[in-house]
């Protein structure tokens, strides 16, 4: 099975069925199994094709996008770079509201797919954009008719497809019944609809939502957040903790030495909010020393963040090491390799 950094075939009926790839963590001693569930190897790169593919469908299904039609969404990234495409491939034009934080690769993609970037730069009290990002949104719809708005933070489409999509595959694809899965919360979507399918079928396995410290999507103290793709400063319109067994919060440098690890210890590369979901299981397979199998969904790969969380320059400006050391953001495991 390949677990590199996939080339991108941009072509929207090979959306989903991504590879579940088992990894063994060091994790308290001992070697543990993880099913990570890439969903870079999707066409576009990350799990939001599936969102944009959904939220795209459902406007043509309800009659609100057609011809003459532009769509505007609020993105950090990776749905807009998802969207761009998708709506390259119906011949939608696209804009892309985004902030400071979105990343170069994110950017490139999205005006190469010919979509228009209106950037922010307004941040909140702790240095967030979304607020910003939709009260551009709102300004823009106002002023133009032709727009129509997704809203992926509200839109059911959104975890409708997770529901119908990426649950299935996580229990078709892993050699046995998960004892946990883990998914990392941004809009809440993905989470809630792994979160429906597994209640409906597997009622015993244990869902996880993992979100970073200084995140309010899941609940907690508002506060300052370094990675992008996950959490959120306001909360889920979707995922609710009570739909989860358990609700974690990583510390940011945690999530980015996570990263590091596995990229050191497999060659696969992913993103932070992956890196926090692989921290989260690491913790939870130290604390249940007989737990079967565990599933990570992984969100994206390591190409987006080159610059920021594999960046030597992005580490040092935000007091980041590949390997922190303290009790508070001590590694979670300490070596990985393929299974």
């Amino acid at each position: 099975m390949p677990h590199g950094t996939p080339a991108r075939v941009r072509d929207v009926s090979r959306i989903g069925r991504t590879p579940l790839l088992p990894v063994r963590l060091q994790v308290a001693g001992r070697e543990r199994e993880v099913a990570l569930k890439l969903e870079q190897f999707n066409p576009g790169g990350s799990v939001k094709d599936r969102t944009a593919y959904a939220l795209v469908e459902d406007l043509e299904d309800r009659g609100l996008l057609g011809p003459g039609r532009t769509v505007v969404e609020s993105t950090s990234g990776n749905l807009g770079a998802a969207l761009a495409y998708v709506c390259h491939s119906r011949g939608y034009p696209f804009v892309a509201v985004v902030d400071p934080k979105t990343s170069r690769r994110n950017l490139d993609e999205m005006t190469a797919l010919a979509a228009h970037v209106e950037r922010v730069d307004r941040p909140d009290a702790h240095g967030g954009y979304l607020h910003a990002r939709l009260d551009r949104v709102r300004d823009l719809l106002a002023g133009d008719t032709s727009l129509v708005w997704p809203d992926q933070y509200r839109n059911p489409a959104n975890p409708r497809v997770h529901r119908e999509q990426t649950g299935p595959e996580i229990l078709r694809h892993a050699q046995a019944r998960p004892d946990a899965v883990f998914v990392a919360v941004s809009t809440g979507g993905t989470l809630a609809g792994v979160a429906q399918y597994l209640r409906m079928v597997a009622p015993e396995c244990r869902v996880v939502g993992v979100d970073v410290r200084g995140s309010v999507a899941l609940g907690g103290p508002p506060g300052r957040r370094r990675l992008t793709g996950i959490g959120a400063g306001r909360p889920s319109a979707f995922a609710r903790p009570a739909d989860c067994d358990e609700v974690r919060h990583v510390p940011d440098a945690e999530a980015v030495a996570a990263c590091h690890r596995l990229r050191a210890g497999t060659g696969v590369g992913v993103g932070g909010s992956s890196g926090a979901v692989l921290a989260a299981a690491a913790r939870y397979l130290a604390r249940h020393p007989d737990a079967g199998e565990v599933v990570c969904l992984c969100a994206d790969g390591a190409d987006r963040y080159e610059d920021t969380v594999y960046g030597a320059a992005w580490l040092r400006e935000h007091g980041l090491t590949p390997a922190p050391s303290g009790a508070s953001t001590g590694p979670a495991f300490d070596a990985a390799r393929l299974a």
